[in-house]
């Protein structure tokens, strides 16, 4: 079995449309024909000390579903008042 060298210019241009484009990694992996498992350990190799990439990710995923929840409740809860 052959190892594939992906260039470093290009591993930095996934990382950063995962990271800044909010794109899964496995959706970049499809995209790319690269293993999910090598992009997570293109990622831990980035990180030193700091959050990892796969940990910001998460977290802006969270925040985005915690920003909709709470513009869903506050609809919700207008709605509840303007019938009073």
């Amino acid at each position: 079995m052959k190892k594939h060298r992906t260039a470093p210019d290009v591993k930095e241009q996934i990382i950063n449309r995962i990271k800044n484009d909010g794109i899964s990694v496995v959706d970049a992996a499809k995209d790319h024909g690269i293993s999910e498992n090598t992009i997570y350990g293109w990622i831990a190799k980035k990180t030193d000390g700091q959050p990892t990439l796969s940990e910001i990710i998460k977290l802006k995923r969270e925040n985005a579903q915690l920003f909709q929840l709470v513009g869903e409740m506050t609809l919700k809860l207008s709605d509840t008042q303007k019938k009073k």
